[in-house]
């Protein structure tokens, strides 16, 4: 899976980037077609917006580039694992496959949590593949608040 690996790299240098804005290091990047059509990291705190993960980002620019509000067919690679906001996106944009990196027993949604896509009042649930880039996209995180903890 080679491509794979290229657009979770793309994704990882998005977390990279989050963090160096200081922001909470997730990067997400969209793919339709084998083309890149978004790519984003989280801008929480840049924008004072709670809903301003990674996910929701990359999925408003692919929206706004495709003029439509569906992403059927396109594949998201995000180097977390989504939260329950960001599951119901991903499910409400058509989203057909979400490839993530490290899980998050604590807010995750998808294999941990709430398991959102499993809930019968899912209407849509990608096919989900974790682990890629899993080692990497953690110690982005683990790095970042570690650097945190330092500061405080």
């Amino acid at each position: 899976m080679p491509e794979t690996n290229r657009f979770m790299d793309l994704a990882v240098a998005q977390a990279r980037a989050a963090a160096s804005r200081g922001e909470v290091p997730i990067g997400a990047v969209i793919v339709l077609d084998g083309e890149i059509i978004a790519s984003a990291g989280n801008r929480t705190r840049e924008t004072n917006d709670v809903t301003a993960h990674a996910e929701i980002a990359a999925i408003r620019m692919a929206c706004e580039k495709l003029g439509q509000e569906r992403l059927a067919g396109a594949d998201l690679y995000v180097t977390l694992e989504p939260c329950t906001m960001c599951a119901g996106a991903i499910s409400f944009a058509r989203i057909r496959r979400l490839y993530y990196g490290a899980e998050d027993p604590k807010g995750g949604a998808v294999d941990n949590g709430v398991r959102f896509f499993s809930q019968p009042t899912c209407h849509h649930a990608p096919d989900v593949y974790s682990g890629f880039s899993e080692q990497e996209a953690a110690a982005i995180l683990r790095d970042f608040f570690v650097e945190k903890r330092e500061i405080q």
